[in-house]
């Protein structure tokens, strides 16, 4: 199992039977999740579902919420599962199997929600305006719809699988960047020193240490880079950076007082899509503060 997987928050919304929690808390249990939040649970002893066979420790360390930005507030990357059917999508769209390394690279570094929706409707448009992306797992066009507690350990599994181990090395959620001489691995040592010796290094060999493709027949390779983690904004400050840009975009006349609902949602998909690092948010949410405390001083 991942270790990456003690930083995942398995967040179930308005989940209606509690029997399907008790199935989620035992699934991760089996496959090294802890972590469970409950959205607007439909009754008061849903920690007691008699689903959840041996998961005790994870049903009593659960968490109840009252809206989603509440349950997902110290996560950096928030990814909502959809069946999709005929709905109208506004976020990208990934299959389990593409999804699960990206989620395990970013959990690396920061806690990672993955939201169930309710039995009955799934996620809710506002529900998914929290999230980054989308996940669904293929299933046969004719039968789309799973088990919320079938589903779940369906994700849990390949997050967990060792199967998977490995692929979430390099992908769009790293940076390269320029490793210095204590972050230089042995196979980087061992280039530099057939360099020095004089050996030619071969465009396929090249390609595989710096993951670059390099001109033909040459005889000398850059310093190799290697994917450095980013530190990615928690999803608290990255609601406050929104909260303060639509009272900008307000008090300019940008947004009218009844567009205002509408705006917001599309704000936070916006800045969703942004995946800012944690420094950048905490500059940007400054300068719009900044601009707002401006624009009231003028009137």
């Amino acid at each position: 199992m991942h270790e990456e997987l003690k930083n995942l928050v398995v967040v179930m919304v308005t989940t209606r039977n509690p029997l399907n929690l008790g199935a989620v808390a035992r699934a991760m249990s089996n496959f090294g999740a802890r972590e469970l939040r409950a959205v607007q649970p439909f009754g008061k002893a849903w920690r007691e579902a008699r689903s959840a066979v041996g998961a005790s420790e994870v049903m009593a360390g659960a968490k109840e919420f009252a809206t989603v930005a509440e349950a997902v507030a110290d996560c950096t990357l928030v990814v909502g599962t959809t069946s999709v059917g005929n709905r109208e999508l506004k976020h990208p769209l990934r299959d389990l199997a593409e999804a699960a390394p990206l989620l395990r690279a970013r959990a690396r570094t920061g806690r990672v929600a993955m939201l169930f929706g309710s039995e009955k409707r799934g996620l809710s448009n506002e529900d998914l305006s929290y999230c980054h992306w989308l996940l669904r797992i293929p299933t046969r066009e004719e039968h789309r719809s799973m088990n919320l507690g079938q589903a779940a350990a369906v994700v849990l599994y390949e997050l967990g699988s060792e199967r998977g181990k490995g692929f979430g090395d390099v992908g769009p959620e790293f940076v390269s960047a320029t490793v210095g001489k204590e972050g230089r691995n042995a196979e980087a040592q061992r280039t530099r020193s057939e360099v020095k010796k004089g050996r030619k290094i071969s465009t396929r060999d090249a390609e595989r240490n710096t993951g670059e493709k390099p001109a033909p027949f040459i005889t000398e390779v850059a310093a190799p880079t290697l994917p450095v983690a980013r530190r990615f904004a928690e999803m608290e400050v990255v609601e406050r950076v929104g909260e303060v840009m639509l009272e900008a975009l307000v008090k300019s006349g940008y947004v009218g007082p009844r567009k205002r609902e509408l705006a917001e949602e599309k704000l936070r998909r916006m800045l969703r899509r942004f995946s800012m690092e944690a420094r950048d948010a905490e500059v940007f949410l400054g300068m719009m503060r900044k601009i707002v405390e401006s624009m009231e001083a003028k009137k």
